[in-house]
């Protein structure tokens, strides 16, 4: 060969190599600048699954469409092998275009003057999802290019994943989850061969093979589908006849809707990911739906009632029911985020916080007698007095005026502040910087049943203070997370033991004398008006909020929270127990040790005088004028008394005394040596007098 020859020769190839590189380049920058538009999938429908993967509720996506993301491990392999060996049978051997099957198909139709099969890939089927075209050979050149760009970018799996999520399945349903759910009533993760069949026909021509509206049509097509797959070795001919005569869907089934208001939170909670595992057990949320339905129905039309189940050591929530039933009224609302009146069921911390300062302790003796604080005078729910009771009474007992008297020792402000830093929510009106604050005691706030959850798995974690977990990754995050402080650890115990000695609601036997009965520490709450009735309670490390009520906030008269709310709170207590194979009731109660003798008698430095003798609206009996009655009461420092306004007299021992001279009604008031006061009013009757 001569110079000029090869010297020819070498140019050519240079020119040639730079036009490769050139056009290799080209096709790359086309690429980025027109990338396969995989963003179109749009979103996702949500399903919230429950801790064991169970489908809670799912969410449709733009116009009512379902579109629920496909996931290879969990759809059943013998409906991919049957897709496969129907539409793509080389489909993780090429490279998005099968040349054999352009040949195959080309061959066809020559030979036969019309289509017969198709040449298009799985992966070319993707990309027609994502831009859908006319049926033309220069679409097919596109979608050709198309699935070359999208094998560049995607694996196999990824997208075989994203044809069986975009695949149109009749109507409003696309992918494989949402016709299975649609068609079947579960995930596809189990399937007949029958089922495979009718999966694979209607992707084909979806509105026309629809089982509910041309169950003919699609009759006749999964038998064609189940011909071809005997055919192909997938499945035997007697066993494909036997598919072909299997009953069709009549209709669409419903998409999963359990655990409705929940699941609103956990999609929330899963920043935009198509399958959020949730800490709900789908087994006790049903449960917990039974029992509040059945205490709604019980309180009557217009009534609802709302629940939540805590796991204390993580926070996770493991049932939560948002209204008694979408069909009641205010059914739509979750109940579990509305701030109402929690009544006394925040007495508890009340005194956590007086044990907390050392002020009290449960065998503190404590006055439940007539009290005003400032331009505040609070009432026992019966409207009676017990006299002097022990911390423990009184609480369990769910006196008003106690618990008042140890807020006002405590602060309203700092206790309010106490729920605040421990993640409740407390809508507190006005300000608590008067003596009108002491209202929060008995409930003059307003907590949610998961604000009212949040503080007793406090209690009950030793006063550690920490969020509600909602989604498995939140309850893992609790568990090494550095929790709040709501009270101390002592404090927390005492009042949880002095919970568990409350009384048994009417009918249940205390479950100390029942074997394997849980043991419940409660507190009921009834709002102003009865228009709010609590249980709130912890067993065997789990806290249950339980709120019934009317969702218009009307009264319910009579309807308290022992006798509305607390039954379903110890139904609720025994699901637990049935569904916690682990569930341990706590050590059996103690009694309270005797309070140290600094805190024997709660009495605040700034108490003004309690009257002894005589009590409110008491009525006297004197035989005459003249008769005696000597005034006591109990204060610090020297009292004077006055009777009408005027000193009253005293004895030869020096005591005040009470001399009426004519029957009638009297006034009396005894003053302590800083100016505190009380008064009481009585009435004198005389023989022979009015």
């Amino acid at each position: 060969m001569t110079p000029a020859r090869r010297l020819k020769l070498k140019r050519q190839a240079v020119l040639a190599a730079g036009a490769l590189v050139g056009a290799l380049l080209l096709v790359f920058a086309l690429d980025r600048l027109f990338p396969p538009p995989i963003e179109r999938a749009g979103a996702l429908s949500v399903v919230a699954e429950d801790r064991h993967g169970r489908a809670l509720r799912a969410f449709s996506v733009e116009n009512g469409r379902w579109r629920l993301a496909a996931d290879l491990d969990r759809i059943d392999p013998a409906f991919i092998e049957a897709l496969l060996t129907i539409e793509d049978q080389r489909f993780y051997d090429h490279p998005g275009v099968d040349p054999l099957a352009v040949i195959r198909a080309s061959a066809q139709a020559v030979s036969r003057g019309r289509i017969v099969s198709g040449a298009s890939t799985i992966t070319m089927q993707t990309a027609r999802l994502l831009e859908p075209r006319p049926r033309t050979l220069p679409s097919k050149i596109i979608e050709s290019i198309r699935a070359l760009q999208l094998e560049a970018r995607l694996t196999k799996d990824e997208i075989l994943e994203l044809y069986l999520t975009l695949a149109p399945y009749g109507g409003n349903l696309q992918g494989v989850r949402a016709a299975s759910w649609a068609w079947f009533g579960r995930e596809p993760d189990q399937l007949t061969p029958d089922q495979i069949a009718l999966l694979i026909a209607l992707p084909q021509s979806p509105e026309a093979r629809r089982p509910d509206l041309r169950p003919e049509i699609a009759r006749r097509s999964r038998a064609a589908i189940l011909t071809r797959l005997a055919a192909a070795g997938w499945i035997s001919a007697a066993r494909a006849e036997d598919a072909a005569t299997e009953a069709l869907p009549t209709g669409r089934n419903a998409f999963p809707r359990e655990a409705w208001h929940a699941a609103d939170t956990i999609r929330a909670r899963g920043a935009g990911a198509p399958v959020v595992r949730s800490t709900l057990d789908l087994t006790l949320q049903l449960e917990a739906e039974r029992l509040v339905e059945r205490l709604a129905d019980a309180g009557g039309a217009g009534v609802q009632a709302s629940a939540i189940i805590v796991d204390i050591e993580t926070r996770a929530v493991r049932a939560a029911v948002g209204s008694a039933g979408l069909s009641r009224a205010g059914g739509w609302i979750d109940l579990t985020t509305s701030r109402r009146s929690p009544g006394s069921t925040l007495k508890p911390l009340v005194y956590a916080l007086a044990f907390d300062d050392g002020q009290a302790a449960p065998d503190t003796l404590i006055e439940d007698l007539p009290a005003r604080f400032s331009n505040y005078q609070p009432e026992n729910f019966d409207r009676s007095f017990r006299g002097e009771v022990t911390v423990a009474d009184a609480l369990q007992h769910s006196l008003n005026v106690p618990a008042v008297r140890v807020l006002d020792r405590v602060g309203a402000a700092r206790f309010a502040a106490a729920l605040d830093q421990a993640g409740a929510d407390p809508a507190i009106p006005g300000s608590l910087a008067g003596e009108t604050g002491l209202a929060v005691a008995l409930g003059g706030l307003g907590l949610s049943v998961r604000d009212l959850a949040v503080l007793y798995a406090a209690l009950g974690d030793e006063g550690r203070a920490l969020p509600l977990a909602w989604t498995e990754a939140e309850a893992e995050a609790n568990l090494n997370a550095q929790p709040g402080h709501l009270v101390s650890a002592e404090s927390a115990a005492e009042i949880v033991e002095v919970l568990y000695g409350s009384p048994s609601p009417p009918g249940r036997m205390p479950a100390h004398l029942t074997t394997g009965a849980p043991r419940v520490a409660y507190k009921t709450g009834t709002s102003y008006g009865f228009r709010d009735a609590w249980a709130a309670g912890i067993t065997g490390g789990y806290a249950i909020i339980v709120w019934t009520g009317r969702p218009d906030a009307a009264p319910r008269a009579g309807v308290t929270g022992r006798a509305g709310a607390l039954p379903t709170l110890f139904d609720l207590a025994d699901a637990v127990a049935r569904w916690d194979p682990a569930f341990e009731n706590d050590a059996p109660g103690r009694e309270a040790a005797p309070a140290p003798a600094p805190l024997a008698r709660f009495a605040p430095d700034n108490a003004a005088p309690v009257i002894l003798f005589p009590p409110e609206d008491t009525e006297l009996w004197a035989e005459g004028p003249g008769r005696n009655f000597v005034l006591s009461a109990r204060g610090a420092g020297p009292m004077d008394w006055y009777v009408d306004g005027e000193p009253a007299a005293r004895d030869a021992g020096g005591a005040s005394v009470f001399t009426p001279d004519q029957p009638g009604f009297y006034a009396l008031t005894v003053v302590d040596a800083e100016g505190r006061s009380a008064r009481t009013r009585v009435r004198v009757r005389m023989a022979g007098q009015g």
